[in-house]
């Protein structure tokens, strides 16, 4: 993966080692490998279902970039920045897509919306996720070393269906948030809903 380099037009002129650095600068080690995984899978996924892989590529890497901001600057920066206030309701695991592409135009400087678009909808899926939404949705719960055998069954089913992917994880989401008794992020249950309704019969 060392030899990758995007587009600067995509970067704001910035080489994929300056990218690492600002990672780097933003997560502990275990959350940037993780990170390098994802952009790995999500540039996979883009080439086999004829996406554009440098957008994948980056919207994979740069997907939890927001991930470990504490959390009284998450609750500040929703505040302060024209965020729906019921964010203030949910956590990092919701904040870290909607809100984290805030901190990723700020510290990054990455403005392209398709890749900004993808890291947002990453955490709560949304009815209208893009090809490209759905490869990094389903590429960070499917990365090399996700071990569960739901993650194993969403793996082998994006070998055909993106779609098919999709839905795994958000009935493992789903359940998971049920079973612990935790809020839904009312996109993610609609997102649901549409992934097993009008978009059940597509690839």
């Amino acid at each position: 993966m060392t030899n990758i380099e995007y587009p600067t037009s995509l970067t704001h002129g910035l080489s994929r080692s300056e990218l690492l650095n600002h990672l780097q600068n933003r997560l502990d080690d275990a959350r940037y490998q993780h990170c390098l995984r994802v952009e790995a899978t999500a540039r996979a996924l883009a080439t086999q279902l004829g996406a554009d892989v440098d957008r994948a590529g980056l919207a994979g890497l740069l997907h939890d970039y927001a991930k470990q901001i504490p959390v009284t600057t998450y609750r500040e920066t929703i505040i302060r920045n024209g965020f729906d206030p019921d964010l203030l309701n949910y956590n990092r695991g919701v904040w870290h897509g909607i809100v984290g592409t805030w901190f990723i135009q700020q510290e990054v400087g990455i403005t392209d919306k398709l890749v900004l678009q993808a890291i947002d909808r990453h955490t709560t899926g949304d009815p209208a996720m893009t090809v490209l939404d759905q490869i990094i949705f389903v590429a960070d719960f499917i990365e090399p070393a996700r071990a569960l055998p739901v993650e194993a069954k969403a793996r082998e089913a994006a070998k055909t269906s993106i779609n098919e992917a999709t839905r795994i994880e958000l009935e493992n989401t789903l359940t998971y948030l049920i079973g612990q008794r935790l809020v839904v992020y009312p996109k993610t249950l609609l997102t649901y809903n549409a992934f097993v309704t009008t978009r059940a019969t597509h690839a």
